[in-house]
This record gives structure tokens, C-alpha cells and sequence, in this order.
């Protein structure tokens, strides 16, 4: 059957395509469908339309092919303590004399020194405004940035005052998009590792001399053991970039023909600085290195003020329905502005209307 009228076309396409008996198949089902029933000149063209148009199938598809966002690096770094990123561990046992239930964790972005701060989970900002000014600033002078997530005591008036009185920079991730303080999430994700191997099997631990030690009293040996291990980025352990040198440890007691060796001041300063070209060389061609993966499976983002882009539903709880038949994707949204290369502000509305409204393209299709 040979088609000219445009109506007859459409209720056609909507026959083969939108029905129950269609069952909103893929683009070229439907031009299978079409195929056998019906012709005209254009078919195939406005079949692909009809198909890659259809608000529906946008919406409930999973996205496909590469996601908006390509890697960039957040800040070129010369010494230790310039960059530092926060989180917090909570939901933990009551531990030490003073029953924590959590605790702070700070990473140094350039030798990835951490400092683990046992804490409540129910301290004020300034109950941490403190914590960090005892056991952070005095090691460290004064911070250039944090970076952390979008955490209540950090957001708080009292925190931003802070930071803008000794002139550190606030930094907060972006809504949906961990990895901005991936470097936090990683090293707590190792501790969780190192602490559940030695409670694994109870709250507290049981050493060969009888004497018992719960997970709060293991942070100190198990900070140690990260600072004097040499990590896969620099090459260097923590301390070895940060001080020059590893603190002495149990084994070192036992090893034998031990040279004590003192160097000048000039030739301690060309160690360091031989160890920190290598750490910023071997950090670089380690970025480099994640860069070339994570833009494999992502594509720059081609987006501009004013067009519209569908949303993932992944991180939203409040859409109405359930979780197994719900849209995978919300809108279509308008941009309204950009915050940053990889980070868009939306116009959003409906039940995403009191949400966040600066996102990462990385959830966002056209």
C-alpha cells in the first residue's frame, strides 16, 4: 500500500510503533514492521524520526553509549597540605574512653597523607570547627581548600565564616557526583578494609598479651601503617614526600647492619627534591593514565543555555511509583547556567522542583 497523506502516515506509525500490539520496539523492528504493510517515498527517514522522538522511550530507555564528561583535573599541586579533601565514617559502634561513634577522615592531595579524627556523629560545626583547628591546623599551618560533600556542618554559616577568616577556600562536590572527593571515598573504603579484618568477628580485638582493643583504638596503628606505605600514584609513601623521611617502625628494631646515616642540610634539601619531581612526575602520568580510561566510555558535552536535557532517576527517591517501573529519566529541563565545565544548572520543575538544581552531565541526556 503506497501512502501520500500525512495524517494516514502518522496514525500508521503510531499503529506499528506506539500500540500494545507494537510494544514501543527498537527503530529498526519498526522499520521491519513498516516494511511489509505500507511504502512511501520518505518512509525510512520518518520512521527513524518517529522512533528517536518518541517522549516515552526517551524517558524509560536506559541510556546507551557514552556518558557527558570528560576527565579534568581539579588543581595543579607543589607541596603537601595545599588541597585537602574531608569526610565523614559514621554509623560505627561506640568506641574509645569517650564511646565515638564516628569518625572524620582528611586526605592531603598531593602525598596522600591522611588523619583520621575519631568524633560523634551528632557534633555541631563547631564542635568540628575545633577538632580540626586542635588536630589539623597546628600540623599543617593554614589550608589552602577543602573538599568535601555537601554536608550540613561544612554548608553551615559558621564553617563558611571560618574558612573565609584564615582564607581557605570551600570547595563542595557536586549533587550525584562522588567523585570529586573520590580520593576521600577511596581511602575510607581502605580503612573500613584494614579495621573489618581485625573486628571482624566481634566489636573489639583480643592481642597475644590478653590486652582487648575496639576499632576506635586501632585508627593510630592503622594511620601509621597508611602513612609508611608507598602509594601507586607518586611512587613515595606519605611521610617520604611530606617530611623527607619514614618514621621508624616495629620491624625496623630487627634489622641488622643499620647505617646511621645524617645528611647536610644541602644534600637533604636535593633528596626532597628529587622525591617530589618524581612523585609530581609519576602523579602526572598517573592522571594521564586515568584520564585516557575514564574518556574511553565518556564524550565531551555539547549543551548550551537554553536547550533541553532528560535527567537520571537514579538519585531521586521522591518520584511516585515503583522503583522496578519508574521512568529511568525526568524532564525534558532547561538549561539555565553553566557552574563549571562538567556542571549545569536546570530549570527543574514537577516533583524535582525542591531538588538541587546544579547537576553533573553526566546524568543528563539529550
Amino acid at each position: 500500500m503506497t501512502l501520500k497523506d500525512r495524517t494516514f502516515i502518522n496514525t500508521i506509525l503510531h499503529e506499528l510503533y506506539d500500540s500494545v500490539a507494537s510494544g514501543h520496539l527498537s527503530e529498526h523492528r519498526t522499520l521491519e514492521r513498516v516494511k511489509t504493510c505500507s511504502w512511501w517515498p520518505t518512509w525510512r527517514n520518518d520512521v527513524a524520526e518517529y522512533c528517536q522522538t518518541c517522549d516515552r522511550c526517551q524517558k524509560e530507555n536506559r541510556a546507551a553509549g557514552k556518558k557527558f564528561g570528560m576527565m579534568i583535573q581539579i588543581h595543579k599541586l607543589k607541596s603537601a597540605w595545599e588541597i585537602v579533601h574531608m569526610d565523614w565514617v559514621t554509623a560505627l559502634p561506640p568506641g574509645g574512653d569517650r564511646s565515638y561513634n564516628a569518625f572524620l577522615v582528611l586526605v592531603d592531595r598531593y602525598s596522600q597523607n591522611p588523619m583520621f579524627l575519631p568524633c560523634h556523629k551528632d557534633d555541631t560545626a563547631m564542635d568540628t570547627a575545633i577538632m580540626i583547628w586542635n588536630k589539623v591546623v597546628s600540623h599543617a599551618v593554614l589550608l589552602q581548600k577543602f573538599i568535601s560533600d555537601r554536608d550540613p556542618k561544612f554548608t553551615s554559616a559558621l564553617w563558611t565564616n571560618l574558612c573565609n577568616f584564615f582564607g581557605t577556600k570551600l570547595s563542595f562536590s557536586t549533587a550525584y557526583h562522588p567523585q570529586t572527593d573520590g580520593l576521600a571515598e577511596r581511602m575510607i573504603q581502605t580503612l573500613e578494609d584494614m579495621i573489618r579484618r581485625f573486628c571482624a568477628y566481634g566489636l573489639e580485638l583480643k592481642d597475644p598479651d590478653g590486652f582487648t582493643h575496639d576499632w576506635c583504638t586501632l585508627i593510630p596503628a592503622l594511620e601509621l601503617v597508611y602513612k609508611t606505605s608507598i602509594h601507586s600514584s607518586n611512587g613515595k609513601t606519605p611521610e617520604m614526600l611530606e617530611k623527607g623521611c619514614n618514621p621508624r617502625l616495629s620491624y625496623d628494631t630487627h634489622k641488622k647492619d643499620v647505617v646511621d646515616i645524617s645528611p647536610t642540610a644541602s644534600s637533604f634539601k636535593i633528596m626532597i627534591d628529587k622525591e617530589r619531581h618524581h612523585a609530581n612526575r609519576c602523579m602526572k602520568d598517573s592522571f594521564k593514565y586515568a584520564k585516557e580510561r575514564w574518556d574511553k566510555i565518556h564524550k565531551p558535552p555539547d549543551l548550551k543555555l537554553g536547550d533541553l536535557v532528560l535527567v537520571s532517576n537514579l538519585n531521586f527517591n521522591n518520584i511516585k511509583g515503583p522503583k522496578k517501573l519508574k521512568d529511568s529519566f525526568a524532564g525534558p529541563f532547561m538549561i539555565k547556567a553553566p557552574h563549571g565545565p562538567h556542571t549545569l544548572q536546570l530549570e527543574l520543575t514537577g516533583e524535582l522542583m525542591n531538588k538541587h538544581p546544579t547537576l553533573p552531565v553526566s546524568l543528563m541526556k539529550t
